[in-house]
């Protein structure tokens, strides 16, 4: 009974994640290319900057207690309680310690990212990290509850207040202050809601034997999230600061748009699949085959969107960001390839480190990651910006092998399951891609890439009816939330 409850709950979360991650994924860059038609490249350059500095403050307020109330077991409701209240104050400290000296410091910190001038916008813009931190706790508890209703509810109402605030401010030729405003709002609504909606209130308790034993897990979730931060981040540091936000604007911009599509995908089943894990940590066999079922399905669905993004770039960068974008054309090619390889093979590989509560081992993978990539912007970026996007796309395949290596040897998965799993959608999206290929040769007509895509669709889509009988019975499954 108790098994038949859990898969329930994992329906219905699967469900609601789905129907939230793929409605945020498709409103998300439906705004972007509204506002990259209204906006210049230097705006997005600017939010780029202020994003690196709230995402890398926000590691800070959360401090890792996210995860925690999501992995850990608790005895009853009580003591998850008061893990939540220890988590909720320890996290409203902190940012608000932080915004404080963010303010104090602002114009420094605008120097110190390349952006001199904007040290108040960039103080302002920090106002969301408090309320990021005052909801961040109730959202971890809806997540454990697999309660994902919820969350899509919160998760409607922020992704359409860009079109009542941002784009508004936009078209009255605000600038980047419209995205500022936006986000502030969005981040505000998102704190109102949750506090209603949620069950847990917080109260007046606090216990430092209760945070140093969080601490002890969380401190490693922390410095993994660093280290992410940086692998994510140290690139929009370097263009930043030795390039101009022009060439920041193309490039973030073009690796956002890319990444909010693979979302799609795995924005659906990444929380899913880290509460499934954490729920199954101590049945290896379930894990196992737990985490190779999402891996699979994910793969059939990514891998021909990253190759069609490749053949197809300078499409998608006229549909998604209009023709003062063109240059972005070579970035969203390249950065769809590599991302679509990276996610089948090592996209969910933290989620198996932090579902058994070894966060430690992603922190590990990140710093090799990192002696590559810093040495490889650093000396690409003296070359030029297009030095710099090729060579930060293929230092990516690094953390493949590096993937591989640490779940082999700790993790005890082997690489040629892995790659075995996954390599009938590889091996279709090669002869999908082939036939794209050749289509293109016919005409070069924008009328004919269309059709030539929707071929290639209906190739792929054969291929995995005729070869691949038994995965299409999971993907169907998958569709009916039964996975």
């Amino acid at each position: 009974m108790k098994e038949k409850n859990f898969q329930s709950k994992l329906i219905r979360a699967t469900k609601w994640s789905s129907i939230t991650q793929i409605a945020a994924k498709i409103v998300v860059p439906i705004t972007n290319m509204i506002l990259a038609r209204i906006l210049a490249p230097e705006a997005f350059g600017v939010i780029a900057t202020i994003t690196m500095i709230t995402s890398f403050v926000d590691m800070f307020t959360d401090a890792g207690f996210q995860k925690y109330l999501v992995q850990h077991e608790f005895k009853n409701k009580e003591e998850k309680y008061k893990n939540a209240n220890v988590a909720f104050f320890t996290n409203l400290f902190l940012s608000v310690i932080l915004w404080t000296l963010i303010i104090f410091f602002n114009e420094k910190i605008a120097i110190a990212v390349g952006n001199p001038g904007l040290g108040n916008v960039i103080a302002i813009a920090c106002i969301q990290l408090p309320l990021t931190a005052f909801s961040s706790i109730q959202m971890a508890l809806y997540k454990r509850d697999f309660d994902f209703k919820t969350l899509f509810l919160v998760r409607m109402i922020s992704i359409f207040i860009p079109f009542v605030v941002t784009i508004p401010l936009a078209l009255l030729d605000l600038g980047y202050w419209a995205l500022v405003i936006g986000n502030i709002f969005a981040q505000f609504s998102n704190a109102i809601i949750l506090t209603i909606k949620s069950s847990w209130r917080p109260s007046w308790f606090y216990d430092i034997r209760i945070l140093k034993e969080m601490l002890s897990f969380s401190i490693w979730s922390l410095v993994e999230a660093i280290s992410i931060w940086l692998t994510l981040w140290v690139d929009t540091f370097i263009i930043g600061t030795l390039l101009n936000e022009y060439y920041l604007g193309i490039y973030k911009t073009s690796t956002i748009m890319v990444n909010s599509l693979m979302a799609l995908v795995t924005a659906s089943f990444i929380p899913i699949l880290f509460s499934a894990l954490s729920r199954l940590q101590n049945n290896d066999s379930a894990f196992k085959d737990m985490f190779y079922k999402y891996q699979r399905i994910v793969a059939y669905c990514v891998l021909p969107m990253g190759f069609g993004l490749f053949l197809y770039s300078d499409l998608a960068t006229h549909i998604m960001l209009g023709t003062q974008w063109e240059e972005a054309s070579n970035v969203i090619g390249i950065w769809g390839l590599t991302s679509s390889l990276v996610i089948i093979t090592t996209h969910f590989n933290s989620e198996v480190y932090r579902s058994k509560g070894k966060p430690k081992l992603s922190f590990i993978s990140q710093l090799i990651a990192l002696s590559f990539l810093i040495p490889t912007c650093l000396i690409s970026v003296k070359y030029g910006f297009w030095v710099l996007v090729y060579s930060r796309a293929f230092i990516r395949f690094q953390g493949i092998i590096t993937g591989f290596i640490i779940m082999k040897i700790v993790m005890q998965f082997s690489p040629i399951k892995t790659l075995k799993n996954i390599y009938k959608p590889f091996l279709f999206t090669i002869g999908m891609s082939l036939l794209a290929f050749l289509l293109r040769h016919i005409s070069g007509t924008m009328w004919w890439s269309f059709v030539s895509i929707f071929i290639c669709i209906l190739a792929y889509l054969l291929l995995i009816f005729l070869y691949a009988k038994e995965d299409v019975r999971l993907l169907t499954k998958a569709m009916r939330r039964k996975v």
